[in-house]
């Protein structure tokens, strides 16, 4: 935990060569200072990298708060259409982006040329998208916020999230991913998922459309019930990347799908 200042100093005392940064963090939205941790990594000689794929280049950029490489799976905002698998790395100096290059041909991780264009195309909208994205996350992070079948909200935008602070300083909006707990246990979440017909449960992100999922039978069913736990993520832990859908047919969706989870 990056934000748990005794466990940052002693890994740092390590002398890494290397810091991987998220924020916000999936599937919680927990959010880093990255100008702050960045600088006690430089003071023992690490480079900071930074997987900026949650809210794109038009809300936050990295290396105008001092990280070395930046990393976005273009799979999900910057491509913006659920057509493409990608990625890029993005680093500060010329001379690292010369050793990225290199290795990226070494051992052929390179994208496909079509991939690239399609990525290309989709950063053409990626600011109006982004901008449609914010609006509706907020209003559904208010509706559910409000609901009682919801027990739980993590969305930066809120001012009593814990990383409020931090994204008012170093991003350019609250993004478009939230998660919550929902009342009841996993018979909830299959309810909830079964009575929805808007939203499309897969595990990506930052699609035009509305994504739900659950994070621990999904993204993060690799680890262990405990260690779920341990990090925070419960039974009743529900992810969404809300789309650019009308608003109105994204709140009524789940209107109807989480008076279903309680029936």
């Amino acid at each position: 935990d990056q934000n748990d200042q005794q466990a940052l100093d002693n890994a740092l005392a390590q002398k890494p060569k290397l810091v991987l940064l998220e924020s916000p963090s999936n599937p919680l939205l927990r959010l880093v200072d990255i100008e702050e941790v960045t600088k006690m990594c430089h003071a023992v000689g690490a480079l900071v990298a930074v997987d900026n794929t949650f809210l794109s280049p038009a809300l936050q950029q990295p290396l105008t708060l001092g990280a070395d490489i930046v990393f976005h799976s273009t799979t999900k905002y910057i491509n913006g259409h659920s057509d493409v698998v990608g990625g890029v790395v993005v680093a500060k100096t010329e001379e690292l982006g010369e050793q990225l290059a290199w290795w990226a041909n070494c051992i052929g991780i390179t994208g496909s040329a079509f991939d690239s264009f399609l990525a290309l195309r989709g950063l053409k909208t990626l600011p109006v998208r982004m901008k449609q994205h914010q609006e509706n996350a907020l209003q559904v992070a208010e509706f559910l916020k409000n609901h009682d079948a919801i027990d739980a909200v993590y969305f930066p935008g809120f001012p009593e999230h814990t990383g409020h602070q931090i994204a008012k300083k170093q991003q350019y909006g609250y993004g478009a991913m939230l998660s919550f707990e929902i009342k009841g246990d996993v018979e909830a979440v299959e309810k909830l998922f079964e009575n929805l017909e808007l939203f499309t449960l897969a595990q990506s992100l930052g699609g035009v459309e509305s994504l739900i999922s659950h994070p621990s039978t999904m993204t993060h069913a690799g680890m262990t019930i405990p260690d779920q736990l341990e990090a925070g993520i419960t039974q009743s832990l529900i992810r969404v990347s809300v789309g650019i859908e009308d608003i109105d047919d994204i709140l009524a969706d789940l209107a109807h799908g989480l008076t279903q989870s309680q029936l």
